[in-house]
């Protein structure tokens, strides 16, 4: 088993310390409605540092059959973490066991979280919650693209353009940045700044910035930001945000526990509700009927985090991309060579 593999199955398995406690927390702040402060002019204050870290992911992965977990469900998924890490977790200094693997993180070096994310007082296995499966509910045409985006950048190595935008040091890989906003393997963190007609969130990997306004229309349809274009409103408690004209160069985006197709023409609204002084519950929902069977909604923890946040810094130590494309080339040559001897 390859590091990156053993990092796939520590994350993909269940870590849910303080699971029950957790719950009885998240269910005593429901028991009443709570009200969040207000900020100097009169919005409801969703500032500060926020984290989504969780072993929880978007999809429910194969292991887990159902959306909730007991207690004692999430405790026998601890043992088995506990005993995986045990058998195969055996440090940095392991020699790959797979001729064509070169090295990567083990679990030292990743840092998603240590627990499921709970919401509404239930221990979760997947964000999604509708359809009930779980699962991105994409269509026939919806898959066909999925496979022919992401294939792309996992196979094309003709140059830089051609590369994921996490490598590329453009925006943070696996939709950290949203919409939707979706926890991956470190850097979880998102900082909420607000002022009278805007909320901005920062967002730790590859220091994204969105900038939602409040009121207002989206431009016309051929203006395509990273991120998208957003508006939002209040209701009440909750921030509500309209996303549309999606850059078609962030279609597919992934984690190595996820792997998203969100089709340029989607709509995604999500809405943030702080419940309690230190939890906000983010929800979201994507509309786009040519790439999905039916529209799909998901619900994610937000808790408040100690500062500060950091600067991520990409290109500075973005050895990669250079190293993956002079790898492309000298395969090329080597090709080139011996087509040239076999010609002879």
């Amino acid at each position: 088993m390859n590091s990156l593999t053993r990092a796939m199955v520590a994350v993909g398995l269940a870590v849910a310390v303080a699971a029950a406690a957790d719950v009885a927390a998240v269910q005593s702040q429901t028991r009443a409605p709570y009200h969040a402060p207000r900020t100097d002019f009169g919005d409801p204050d969703l500032q500060g540092l926020w984290t989504n870290a969780s072993i929880t992911t978007l999809e429910r992965p194969a292991w887990a059959t159902k959306l909730v977990l007991t207690p004692e469900e999430a405790a026998v998924a601890v043992a088995k973490y506990k005993q995986w890490l045990a058998d195969n977790d055996k440090g940095a200094d392991a020699p790959p066991t797979d001729r064509d693997d070169v090295g990567g993180y083990n679990s030292f070096w990743l840092d998603p979280g240590s627990k499921f994310g709970v919401v509404r007082g239930e221990i979760r296995t997947s964000w999604i919650v509708d359809p009930p499966s779980g699962r991105i509910p994409y269509s026939p045409e919806g898959a066909r693209a999925a496979m022919a985006t992401g294939m792309r950048q996992f196979r094309d190595f003709s140059g830089p353009e051609v590369r994921s935008l996490g490598e590329r040091c453009i925006v943070g890989y696996g939709s950290t940045g949203g919409p939707p906003m979706l926890n991956v393997l470190y850097n979880n963190n998102y900082q909420i700044v607000q002022s009278p007609g805007f909320v901005v969130i920062v967002v730790e990997m590859n220091h994204d910035a969105r900038i939602i306004r409040l009121g207002g229309t989206h431009p016309p349809a051929n203006i395509t930001p990273w991120m998208g274009d957003s508006i939002g409103h209040w209701e009440g408690e909750t921030l509500v945000v309209e996303t549309t004209n999606l850059n078609p160069g962030q279609a597919f985006t992934a984690d190595i526990r996820h792997r998203i197709y969100l089709a340029p023409d989607s709509k995604v609204t999500e809405r943030f509700t702080r419940v309690s002084d230190h939890d906000i519950l983010y929800e979201f929902q994507v509309e786009e009927p040519k790439a999905y069977t039916q529209t799909w909604r998901g619900e994610i923890p937000m808790h408040t985090t100690k500062g500060p946040m950091y600067e991520y810094a990409c290109h500075e130590g973005n050895y990669s991309l250079p190293g993956i494309l002079a790898g492309a080339r000298a395969e090329e040559k080597t090709a080139a060579l011996a087509a040239a001897k076999g010609s002879k």
